[in-house]
């Protein structure tokens, strides 16, 4: 989680930066709190998608397929249920189109009596907190303005006069077309007024800061990694309060060992774990209905970890739905396909562009 020293030293100095742009406010809709997220009824069809990542194409396609948007990429979902389990950005080249359509959704539902819950995944809390190892190029230029260049040249003399300072004190030589050099390679246009987005004040950033981590709906837990045996005995309510709070307050950088102390950054966290994708079925069996059973849930639908042949995978006994199918597809993902799951009557159901297949039945 924490990068590396020449751009945490940029980071350090992202607030000079923040003084020369001034960022747009929020369109999006604030979330529900976590207690009025944990414990949702509805006769209403539920439909959820995984990992997007930048495929905007691939998630208009499969929205398109699953009945909650028009050719025109407007809400056709009426009165339906609609949660995407994070994991929106990174890797591919079109994640802010991909969140706008989101955030967009989110409203539009709300209109027509529907409901969109759009979940934290771990990508989101990284760029969060200026962890960009996954941020495309794609991705950088579409925060570029015409302002980029001039931008980017006052920030690179704010930052200059900063390590030049530090290597003066430190009496080491300042190599100023070394410096300038690796600055341009690490920071191409877009990449400061992306920084500012997602900070606590930016458009996105303020957004994502008030999004829930889990959400339980009709007795189906929708998270993005999943939920460990000792998660799970806080509580949906707990972990969406923990979580919200730690990235509200949690500063831009954080080293290896504070992010193994947060729900939100370490690898037992609800945004990170892959227990019930990996772990043996018939060993951990035991440790799901413990999981079930301190969440009062029935089933469990995770991201985070792509299933097999991009399709939704059931595991221990259709209580769990691992439904990232590795949508963005290509060279990360190369059997990847956009997927849904959707649940109505009793029933899971996989939609893919071309066709659904059956599930099997919710258990009770």
């Amino acid at each position: 989680m924490r990068p590396p020293a020449i751009v945490r030293t940029w980071l350090i100095s992202i607030a000079i930066a923040a003084a020369l742009l001034l960022c747009r406010e929020a369109a999006g809709v604030a979330q529900d709190r976590a207690g009025d997220s944990c414990d949702i009824q509805t006769s209403e069809r539920v439909v959820a998608v995984a990992d997007v990542h930048g495929a905007y194409g691939r998630f208009v396609a499969i929205l398109r397929a699953a009945g909650l948007i028009d050719t025109r990429q407007r809400w056709s979902g009426g009165r339906a249920v609609f949660v995407q389990t994070g994991d929106i950005l990174d890797r591919g080249p079109d994640s802010r189109r991909a969140l706008d359509l989101l955030r967009r959704l989110e409203s539009e539902a709300s209109r027509a009596g529907g409901r969109v819950h759009a979940l934290l995944g771990n990508h989101e809390v990284m760029r969060m907190l200026g962890d960009l190892r996954y941020v495309s190029a794609g991705e950088y230029g579409a925060f570029r303005s015409i302002e980029s260049e001039d931008l980017r040249e006052r920030y690179y003399l704010a930052v200059k006069t900063e390590a030049a300072a530090r290597a003066e004190g430190a009496k080491q030589k300042f190599d100023e077309r070394a410096f300038r050099t690796t600055f341009l390679d690490r920071t191409p246009f877009g990449w400061i007024e992306m920084q500012i987005a997602f900070g606590p004040k930016g458009e996105y950033g303020r957004w994502l800061r008030e999004r829930d981590t889990m959400v339980t709906i009709n007795g189906i837990v929708f998270l993005h990694g999943g939920i460990s045996p000792s998660v799970a005995a806080l509580g949906c309510a707990k972990v969406n309060a923990t979580v919200r709070s730690e990235v509200g307050a949690m500063p831009a950088l954080l080293d290896a060992q504070q992010a193994s102390t947060l729900l939100a950054t370490s690898e037992d966290g609800p945004l990170w774990y892959r227990g019930l994708a990996l772990e043996n079925e018939s060993e951990f069996a035991s440790q799901v209905d413990a999981i079930l059973l301190a969440l009062g849930a029935r089933a469990i639908v995770t991201g985070h970890t792509v299933a097999a042949a991009g399709r939704p995978a059931t595991r221990f006994g259709g209580r769990v739905i691992q439904l990232d199918t590795g949508m963005l597809g290509g060279t990360f993902y190369p059997a990847g396909r956009a997927a849904a799951l959707e649940i109505r009557d009793g029933q899971f159901t996989a939609i893919y562009e071309d066709k659904r297949e059956a599930l099997g039945e919710i258990k009770n």
